[in-house]
């Protein structure tokens, strides 16, 4: 059995894993899902929230657990834990990218967030006046994340989202070949996906082959709208 570390996107925190961690508990592996800083019940403020404080958190996770990891990453969260392996491949086992940003060295978040063609985000996004952080327009956030799921899913999600710091998503990955690129990579792809489009995801995940791909026919929030399949699909990893 193996051990799973969880590491959500933007605005998101470790609630967002709270179907899926017990299901891949009932399978016999160990899952841990984390608060980023900046997320969920984590309050470091606004201005120290960056890439490396986000890389740091999740290193220190997975110094604290007894053996490597497997480590998903959901949307913004790819970002994440691409520069963490990087840091720690001795300590990273593989890594998922769940409809996430995956980065070739010397990319941000937000340089490939423009190839984005017809995504939801970017349109709806309502940057702070101070520039430190965005939130999006709250008419769109259900089809922009949780177009499938539940009414109540949507109200737990609404209540958790924070405002996301914008310096982690202009940060470039500095990532190498000897490092990062030792550590197998699996992608997760959402076909019925409005804020990460499939186009986009096949197009990072044909720039960074991974070992293999998953399709599932969700929008972007399996966590919510298919826990069960998603799970499994971790657990084939």
């Amino acid at each position: 059995m193996s051990t799973f570390l969880l590491v959500h996107g933007a605005w998101h925190g470790a609630w967002c894993w709270r179907e899926v961690v017990p299901r891949l508990e009932a399978m016999g592996h160990r899952a841990v899902a984390l608060d980023l800083p900046g997320h969920g019940d984590d309050r470091t403020p606004i201005a120290q929230v960056t890439l490396q404080a986000y890389a740091d958190r999740v290193c220190g996770a997975l110094d604290a657990l007894t053996e490597p990891a497997i480590v998903g990453g959901h949307s913004m969260g790819g970002m994440v834990i691409t520069q963490a392996a990087e840091q720690r491949p001795e300590r990273t086992k593989a890594l998922v990218y769940l409809c996430a940003f995956l980065p070739r060295n010397g990319e941000s978040l937000l340089e490939l967030a423009q190839e984005d063609a017809g995504g939801l985000v970017l349109p709806n996004l309502v940057v702070a006046e101070d520039g430190a952080s965005a939130t999006v327009r709250a008419e769109a956030i259900k089809d922009a994340f949780y177009a499938d799921c539940s009414d109540e899913q949507v109200a737990l999600a609404r209540s958790r989202l924070v405002p996301q710091a914008m310096a982690p998503l202009a940060t470039p990955v500095a990532i190498t070949e000897e490092r990062f690129g030792r550590v197998p990579r699996v992608y997760i792809e959402t076909r019925r996906d409005c804020a990460i489009p499939l186009a986009l995801q096949r197009k990072m995940h044909a720039a960074s082959p991974c070992r293999s791909v998953v399709t599932m026919d969700t929008s972007h929030s399996p966590f919510f709208s298919a826990p069960g399949d998603l799970a499994s699909a971790l657990a084939e990893v």
